[in-house]
């Protein structure tokens, strides 16, 4: 394959990704991980549970379909959503993680423009990185993650959130909810 060439200042003759939108940490105590955030100064933390058994739909490793169950929270610094994630049942890529390299970033995810989510992932394969775990939140919100890690060091996220779409009131804030404006 040929080295891109460059098309502008932050842009490659191939790109496609637009923008970074998350950073994600795996850790076995999610508990543990949003206290440290928050003496950071990064929160408050919305926690919820994804479940194939109430909110996940589709759900796959490596093209099988596998249900599972997580703790995920999420926050936000300026425009970039942070997201902590515990494995609750499995398998999935979270406990792959956790088994080869400890607690830690596992993955950032992007944006792809206006790119529909069918083109999207269709990229990603094109390029060579299949998907490795995938699934829809909410009957609303596909995602999917790449085997990228080899390449890059790091697993490679999209998700699709619709436009109209706003995070429902999670299970519990930490360390507590924001002010009602």
């Amino acid at each position: 394959m040929t080295t891109p060439a460059p098309t502008g200042p932050t842009t490659l003759a191939n790109s496609f990704l637009t923008e970074t939108v998350q950073v994600c940490i795996v850790t076995r105590d999610y508990r543990r991980t949003m206290e440290g955030m928050a003496r950071l100064g990064i929160g408050p933390w919305r926690v919820y549970t994804f479940d194939s058994d109430t909110n996940l739909t589709e759900t796959q490793i490596r093209g099988v379909p596998q249900p599972l169950a997580m703790k995920l929270c999420l926050t936000f610094v300026g425009g970039t959503m942070w997201e902590i994630v515990q494995p609750l049942r499995g398998p999935t890529i979270y406990e792959d993680f956790l088994e080869r390299h400890g607690e830690g970033i596992h993955h950032v995810a992007f944006a792809c423009g206006d790119m529909p989510w069918e083109e999207r992932v269709r990229e990603f394969e094109r390029r060579g990185f299949s998907c490795i775990q995938s699934g829809v939140w909410m009957k609303r919100v596909p995602w999917a993650y790449f085997g990228t890690e080899e390449a890059t060091g790091t697993i490679f996220e999209i998700f699709d959130i619709p436009a109209d779409f706003e995070l429902p009131e999670p299970e519990e804030w930490y360390p507590a909810p924001p002010p009602q404006a």
